[in-house]
């Protein structure tokens, strides 16, 4: 778990440097800031919601398509239920509850912290660093990913305030709880199953890009279910027809 220990140590520092910095920022070039933040931000949705299958790229037409539509039915059927649980309102009144704890005002400290987690918990560095980490003690990709974050997260600070630094506790549960399982999970997974959660967590990124950017107020938190509805969809379609999905 030293990859996670390290990213987990970047966003700290990242949101006091960031934290301290923004205090010094005016209001104008705060929503510059994050305006920038949601340029980037949907610039990584991008490209990883274009990701396909280093396997399908030279097989038939039909499992393209099929990889396609499963992330898609993951994303609709994510969103239904992430809507049920409620999970946006979840992580908000967490957010609330820590403004309260520590006596911040309210607004800015929770949307950072909602803001922060579902980037830094997202994005397609997190599944293959952490399968890395767990599986050959290799955190060279969450070293880099932290390096990332801690970057990302002094930008975050700067727009948002404190409530950054309680992301870090997220990073610490996922990417923590992936490396620890990474073992009983890697034997399960392949590599349209990875690419097919990589694709779905860049169309949430590219929604809080849009978020950030306030062209469209997503509830993006609850479309965390279509992560793991991705691989789901990918087994059941091989489980239907053997062979399907042609792994390497």
């Amino acid at each position: 778990m030293l990859g996670t220990w390290i990213n987990v140590g970047t966003v700290l520092v990242g949101t006091v440097v960031g934290g301290l910095l923004g205090e010094r920022l005016k209001p104008q070039t705060h929503s510059t800031v994050t305006s920038v933040l949601g340029c980037i931000t949907l610039i990584l949705g991008i490209e990883s919601a274009m990701k396909t299958p280093d396997a399908l790229k030279t097989a038939a037409l039909a499992p393209q398509l099929g990889f396609f539509l499963v992330v898609l039915l993951s994303l609709l059927f994510g969103a239904l239920l992430g809507e049920t649980l409620d999970v946006e309102g979840w992580l908000h009144r967490l957010g609330q509850f820590a403004e309260k704890r520590f006596g911040q005002s309210e607004g800015d400290f929770g949307k950072g912290f909602v803001t922060a987690s579902l980037l830094f918990c997202v994005g397609p560095l997190t599944i293959l660093g952490c399968f890395q980490d767990g599986l050959k003690g290799d955190y060279s990709l969450l070293a880099t990913k932290a390096v990332l974050d801690g970057f990302a997260a002094m930008a975050f600070s700067a727009a948002f305030g404190w409530g950054v630094a309680l992301s870090a506790v997220t990073v610490l549960v996922v990417q923590g709880g992936l490396t620890l399982s990474a073992g009983a999970v890697q034997p399960l997974m392949n590599d349209v199953m990875i690419t097919a959660m990589t694709a779905a967590g860049g169309i949430i990124l590219m929604g809080l890009g849009l978020k950030l950017l306030d062209i469209k107020q997503m509830r993006v938190a609850n479309l965390l279910p279509a992560l793991v509805l991705a691989p789901g969809f990918v087994a059941l379609c091989n489980l239907v027809k053997p062979g399907f999905f042609p792994v390497n």
